[in-house]
C-alpha cells in the first residue's frame, strides 16, 4: 500500500486514506444527525422533536448511507496496531498504552460536559420544564453510546492484537461467529437475561471491524482488493438476506416501536452491513491512496482530523440554538414533517447549522489549546506500574464507561434534572485514569504527533465518536 499499511519495523507514516476516511465519516454523522432532527411547535409554545424514521418509513433506507460507524472502527483498528506496535518496540506496557488513549478521549469529552451539565442543572434550579430540559439532554448526549464502546475495545487492544498476531484473519472471523452466535441465542432465548448478555455485542460486533484494521494495516490478504470485494459482496448479500427473509428491520440506526434493533445491541444485520461497509473500504484503499498520494482531495482532510472530536462532540449545540432562535420565536417555516416542503426546507436548516458550527468552533479555539496543555501535563505516555496503579485505572474507565453508557441512554438530563451519581462516577473515573501514571511525564513510549490535539483522532491516531 506504500505507507503505513505495509510496515511492521515499528517507523511509521500518515496514511492519507485512513485520514479521509475518518474524515468522511465524521462529515456523515453531523450531517446524518441534522437531516433526522425535526422540530414542531406546540400552540402552547413548547418544542418537540417526532422522530423522523417513525414518522417516515420510508426514511430508515437512508441509514444504509448514514450508518457509518464501521469505518471509525476500521479506521480506530489501522492506527491503534501502529500505535500498540510502537509502544512495544519502545518498551511500553498495555496499562501505559491504555492510559494515554483514555486520557485523549476523556479531556475532550469533560470539556463539553462542563457546560453542557452546568448550564442543564442551572435551568433545572430556575424552574425550567423538565420535558424540555429531558429532551435537550437527550439531543446534546444522542453521540455518546460511542464513547465506552471505543474505551473498552481500546481496552482490550492489547489482547485483540495479539489475537491478530495468532490467528490473523481467523481472529476476525471467530468475533464475527461469536457475535451472530450471540444474537441469534438472544432472539431464540427471548428473555431478560439474554437481552442483558446480548449487550456483549457492542464489544462483539464493533471489534470485528477493529480487527480488520489491524490486518488491512499488516498487509496480506485483507490489503488485497479481491479480499474486500469478496466481504463487500458477501455482506450486502447477508444483510438482504436477514432483512428481506429474517426478522431484522432496515433501519440501521435505533427507530422507537420496533421490536427488534440492529444498532441497541448490534445485530447480525449490522454485522453484515459493517462487513459489506469495511469490504468496500478495503477495495477502494488502494485506488485511493493513488489519488491522495498524487495531491488529490488531500488538502480538506487534515483539518477536519484536527476538528474531528470537536465536531462530533458539539454538533447537537447549533440544533438547540437554532430551534431556540427560529422556532420558539415562530420564525421559522413550520410544514409538516416529511411532507415536499419540508424536505425543501432541508438544504437552509443545514446551512444555518453549518454557519453556527463554524462560530462555536472558532470559539473553542482556546479551549483546545488548553486541552493540548492539559494532555501534555497528564503524561499520555507515562507508564503505569504496580497493582494498585493498574487496578485504579481498571477503575477509573469502568466508572467512566457506566457514566456514559447511562447519559447515551438516558440523556444528560431525565427526567428533567442531572443525576449526581453519574457526575460523581464520572469525574471520579476521569481522575483515576489520569493519576493512574507513575511518576508524571515518565519515558515516552511513542513518539508525539507534531501539532496533535489531545483527543483519540489526533495525539493517539485513533478515531473520534460518531453517531448513529
Amino acid at each position: 500500500m506504500g505507507d503505513e499499511g505495509t510496515r511492521t519495523d515499528g517507523t511509521t507514516a500518515r496514511n492519507g486514506y485512513v485520514d479521509l476516511l475518518r474524515a468522511a465519516a465524521i462529515v456523515l454523522v453531523v450531517l446524518g444527525h441534522w437531516l433526522i432532527t425535526a422540530l414542531v411547535r406546540e400552540p402552547d409554545g413548547t418544542l418537540r422533536a417526532p422522530e423522523l424514521m417513525a414518522t417516515v418509513p420510508w426514511t430508515q433506507w437512508l441509514t444504509l448511507g448514514f450508518q457509518i460507524m464501521p469505518l471509525f472502527f476500521l479506521a480506530g483498528g489501522y492506527a491503534a496496531a501502529g500505535s500498540w506496535s510502537r509502544t512495544l518496540a519502545g518498551g511500553g506496557t498495555a496499562a501505559g498504552w491504555i492510559r494515554g488513549r483514555a486520557i485523549r478521549l476523556l479531556l475532550p469529552t469533560t470539556a463539553y460536559l462542563v457546560p453542557a451539565l452546568g448550564g442543564l442543572a442551572v435551568a433545572a434550579a430556575l424552574g425550567a420544564d423538565p420535558a424540555l430540559l429531558g429532551m435537550i439532554g437527550w439531543a446534546l448526549a444522542m453521540q455518546f453510546w460511542f464513547l465506552p464502546v471505543y474505551l473498552a475495545i481500546s481496552a482490550l487492544t492489547p489482547w485483540l492484537y495479539a489475537l491478530h498476531r495468532r490467528w490473523g484473519l481467523g481472529s476476525v472471523a471467530a468475533l464475527a461467529a461469536a457475535a451472530l452466535i450471540l444474537d441469534l441465542a438472544v432472539l431464540a432465548a427471548d428473555a431478560d437475561w439474554a437481552d442483558r448478555a446480548g449487550l456483549l455485542n457492542y464489544l462483539l460486533v464493533w471489534a470485528v471491524a477493529y480487527q480488520l484494521g489491524f490486518a488491512w494495516r499488516d498487509g496480506g490478504a485483507a490489503a488485497r482488493p479481491g479480499f474486500g470485494a469478496a466481504l463487500a459482496v458477501g455482506g450486502a448479500a447477508g444483510y438482504a438476506a436477514l432483512v428481506g427473509f429474517g426478522p431484522f428491520p432496515v433501519s440501521l440506526v435505533l427507530v422507537s416501536g420496533e421490536e427488534i434493533s440492529n444498532t441497541d445491541p448490534p445485530s447480525a444485520a449490522m454485522l453484515s452491513w459493517l462487513l459489506a461497509q469495511c469490504g468496500l473500504c478495503l477495495l477502494l484503499a488502494p485506488y485511493a491512496e493513488r489519488l491522495l498520494r498524487a495531491g488529490r482531495g488531500a488538502r480538506p482532510v487534515e483539518p477536519l482530523g484536527r476538528a474531528a472530536m470537536s465536531l462530533y462532540l458539539w454538533h447537537m449545540v447549533p440544533v438547540l440554538a437554532a430551534g431556540a432562535a427560529f422556532y420558539l420565536t415562530d420564525l421559522a417555516p413550520e410544514p409538516e414533517v416529511g411532507s415536499p416542503a419540508w424536505w425543501a426546507w432541508r438544504p437552509a436548516w443545514g446551512l444555518v447549522l453549518a454557519l453556527l458550527l463554524a462560530a462555536l468552533l472558532a470559539a473553542l479555539r482556546p479551549v483546545d489549546r488548553l486541552l493540548l496543555r492539559a494532555g501534555r501535563r497528564a503524561g499520555p505516555n507515562a507508564p503505569v506500574r504496580g497493582v494498585v496503579r493498574t487496578a485504579a485505572l481498571l477503575l477509573g474507565l469502568a466508572a467512566a464507561c457506566w457514566s456514559l453508557a447511562h447519559w447515551a441512554a438516558e440523556g444528560l438530563a431525565r427526567p428533567g434534572t442531572v443525576a449526581p451519581s453519574l457526575l460523581l462516577a464520572f469525574a471520579a473515573g476521569t481522575l483515576l485514569v489520569g493519576g493512574a501514571a507513575a511518576g508524571g511525564q515518565g519515558r515516552a513510549t511513542a513518539p508525539r504527533v507534531p501539532g496533535a490535539v489531545p483527543s483519540v483522532e489526533r495525539a493517539g491516531e485513533g478515531v473520534t465518536g460518531p453517531a448513529g
